[in-house]
């Protein structure tokens, strides 16, 4: 039978009107035969479409991400509406997982992505979900030994990510640039005339959850949202306040 759907509360304020979130699904529980063993737990975010090939990178990352030991929580925000096949492949993974639903009725590819990543981030304050948060790309390919890298994460981590760049599909690679466990600078690949305000995309950071929903342990001020869409060709940015926040010197630590 089909999972009921229930209305949940809008995201408060994150895009120019409120947006729809509806979670769909109840969390389905993965077993360890192995043994319990203590393991910071992993919150990572997917945003997906209704489109052709969705379901061949869904199962693709949820075939990687089976290999990672749990605790792990997968989070799946898609648009525009519950798809069987999506449902089938999160219920049939054996990950712990939510899948909510981005209904925002636009065709604007950008605003989509901000209405689904919020979505997801509010999902997290909401339960005060406590953990390493990732947005995990469905289209890029990934090792289950980062993410278990992710587990040493404290507060706010960031590794180097390969992209690929121009006609020729140049690869260079963007991320830190580091002394011991702390962020002394930033390699990227900013173009001209392109505003862009955090230097590194989101495939290239993980942090701790409770940045979100636990603001006094952080001396942060309360964050409503942490993506926002910049307009133009600079895409989706993190909003100030969560970029003073990571780029302070106290909290770009690995460990």
């Amino acid at each position: 039978s089909e999972p009921q759907v229930e209305e949940g509360p809008p995201v408060p304020a994150m895009l120019d009107d409120e947006a729809d979130f509806v979670e769909a699904s109840p969390i389905v529980h993965s077993v360890n035969d192995s043994g319990i063993v203590v393991r910071k737990h992993l919150i990572i975010i997917t945003t997906t479409s209704v489109r052709p090939h969705q379901a061949y990178y869904l199962n693709r990352l949820a075939h990687v991400l089976k290999d990672v030991p749990p605790p792990l929580l997968w989070i799946v925000a898609e648009w525009p509406y519950q798809s069987r096949e999506t449902a089938e492949i999160l219920r049939s993974s054996g990950i712990m997982y939510r899948h909510l639903i981005c209904n925002r009725n636009t065709t604007n590819i950008r605003k989509i992505v901000v209405c689904q990543k919020n979505n997801a981030i509010f999902h997290i304050k909401k339960h005060r979900l406590d953990g390493i948060v990732h947005f995990a790309d469905e289209e890029r390919a990934y090792s289950a030994d980062l993410f278990e890298e992710m587990r040493k994460i404290r507060r706010f981590g960031t590794w180097p990510v390969a992209i690929h760049v121009g006609t020729k599909y140049r690869v260079v690679l963007e991320g830190p640039v580091c002394k011991g466990n702390q962020v002394t600078g930033w390699h990227t690949n900013q173009r001209r005339g392109v505003s862009r305000r955090f230097p590194i995309g989101f495939s290239g950071f993980a942090f701790n959850s409770t940045i979100l929903w636990d603001p006094q342990r952080w001396n942060s001020p309360t964050l409503e949202s942490i993506i926002v869409h910049s307009g133009g060709r600079g895409g989706l940015q993190l909003n100030t306040p969560f970029q003073d926040l990571v780029s302070s010197v106290n909290l770009l630590h690995n460990y």
